[in-house]
């Protein structure tokens, strides 16, 4: 679209008159806070004044009716949506790198239903996670999803990227939490998944819109499990030599089908770095800690065991004190002062693999960058756990990138596209709970295959002008 045009009035009319004016805003502040989320490269490009794609026009859909409504407005014109939630993914996923129509959904923000019975709750996806779980807490309950960006992200953001939480060890992933979803497709058909997770009624709609980052539809609507407020969580850290010995206790815990609420190890290098910083524990060695919760007298038996699993490797016991901090501090490594930002150069190498890879991902992953960014530090942890393998938290950190937007932005790719690949030829996958976005879609194709046409022709049926957040999780961008 080009602004100050009879076509541009035309469309802005038309979709006034689905939202009202007050939810159609095209001004300055609107265009800028809408093309920069917490990805490092739009950022910097705004830092050293340059500036990001802005959206030609900023919409507000107050429910399911107006978003279809939108859609069908958009693919009369074939204008590219980018749906946005929060603006916290730190993928790019959000961008509207073609202009368009940018979809904040923030005004569809109800709880509609909360079901002691069944124990979910229906709300509606622009919720804020947080006002989500205040919500669920005044019935007496908890969604158990409780990640660092809970205060800033939304429900649909979640479900977009595979979201996680700090309690995914027991109760899940987002993914593993959606019981069912309400979505608007890309021609605007307003469809419902099926109302159990489980059945053998076909392939699973929710599964396919689960992690899809907007590009096959948007989900307006979710139905997500909730949990009993448990009556006891205790922790208990512990130190050990290595990272590897830490890796043995972690994958036993694991193995053992005990059902701790949270593991976190931290190599040397992060515990020398941020457990100092954050914990106040001044230790050589890999730190980690564990949670269980439920009843005191289950708790306090899995504590025993796990406690017996960590003796057998670990070089200190650090104790409960030591675990119940990190409880208390947990979000404090994601926020300023101990939170990376610029002008530091930082990125988040998550990735994921079984216990016979993991371990190897994570020395391809820290060997590259060390052998071709000597200027960038790499520090890891393990911070979500499955009964085959666990995700690897890795980060690597510049202190005085170049200056040159266009030069530090090629540093950025070639530390990415290095040590992405190195995880995959291991193991591993482009990401583990952050999503594909802008930044890593390039690498689809790689990590996928042939498999990766089936993605495709999926898109092609489901959007078939490409209006739906193109350019995206390897998907073609507009025009092409």
């Amino acid at each position: 679209m080009t602004p100050k045009n009879y076509l541009y009035e035309m469309i802005r009319s038309e979709l006034t008159w689905v939202v009202g004016d007050e939810y159609v805003q095209a001004n300055e502040a609107d265009n800028l806070g809408h093309s920069i989320d917490y990805y490092w490269v739009p950022e910097c490009w705004h830092d050293r004044g340059e500036r990001p794609t802005p959206p030609d026009l900023v919409v507000y859909p107050g429910n399911t009716q107006e978003v279809a409504a939108i859609l069908k407005i958009a693919n009369t014109h074939n204008i590219p949506v980018t749906p946005w939630g929060g603006g916290s993914g730190s993928q790019g996923g959000a961008l509207p790198i073609y202009g368009g129509i940018v979809l904040d959904m923030k005004r569809m923000n109800k709880v509609i239903e909360i079901d002691p019975v069944t124990m979910c709750v229906t709300a509606e996806a622009g919720i804020n996670a947080q006002h989500l779980e205040w919500e669920v807490e005044k019935a007496g309950f908890s969604t158990m999803h409780l990640p660092a960006s809970i205060s800033c992200a939304t429900l649909g953001g979640f479900i977009a990227h595979r979201g996680t939480g700090v309690l995914s060890t027991k109760y899940g992933k987002i993914e593993d939490m959606i019981m069912s979803l309400e979505v608007v497709t890309p021609t605007g058909e307003i469809i419902n998944t099926l109302p159990v997770p489980r059945h053998a009624s076909g392939p699973s709609l929710t599964e396919l819109f689960l992690g899809s980052e907007g590009t096959l539809g948007v989900v307006t609507k979710a139905v997500m499990k909730i949990h009993p407020i448990p009556a006891a969580r205790k922790f208990h850290a512990y130190l050990f030599e290595t990272m590897h010995d830490a890796m043995v206790a972690g994958s036993q815990l694991m193995i053992s089908r005990m059902r701790p609420a949270v593991i976190r190890l931290y190599d040397e290098a992060s515990t020398a770095r941020v457990i100092k910083r954050v914990l106040n524990i001044d230790r050589k060695g890999a730190y980690l800690v564990f949670g269980f919760d439920g009843p005191e007298k289950i708790v306090d038996l899995e504590m025993e065991e796990a406690c017996k699993i960590c003796e057998r490797t670990s070089k200190e016991d650090l104790g409960t004190e030591a675990g119940q901090s990190w409880w208390k501090n947990r979000y404090k490594f994601f926020y300023p002062p101990y939170m990376f930002q610029l002008p530091q150069a930082f990125g988040t190498l998550d990735t994921v693999a079984t216990f016979a890879n993991i371990e190897n991902v994570y020395w391809a992953m820290k060997n590259v960058v060390k052998e071709n960014f000597p200027q960038a530090a790499f520090i890891g942890h393990f911070s979500h756990w499955y009964d085959w393998g666990c995700m690897l938290y890795a980060r690597f950190i510049i202190e005085e990138p170049p200056q040159d937007p266009n030069e530090a932005v090629a540093l950025y790719n070639r530390i990415w596209d290095m040590a992405i690949r190195a995880a995959i030829r291991e193991g591993g996958v482009i990401n583990e709970h952050h999503g594909v976005g802008l930044k890593l879609g390039r690498i689809m194709r790689d990590l996928y295959g042939p498999a990766f046409n089936v993605l495709e022709s999926l898109k092609k049926v489901l959007d078939p002008n490409n209006i739906m957040n193109p350019g995206k999780m390897g998907f073609p961008g507009k025009g092409v």
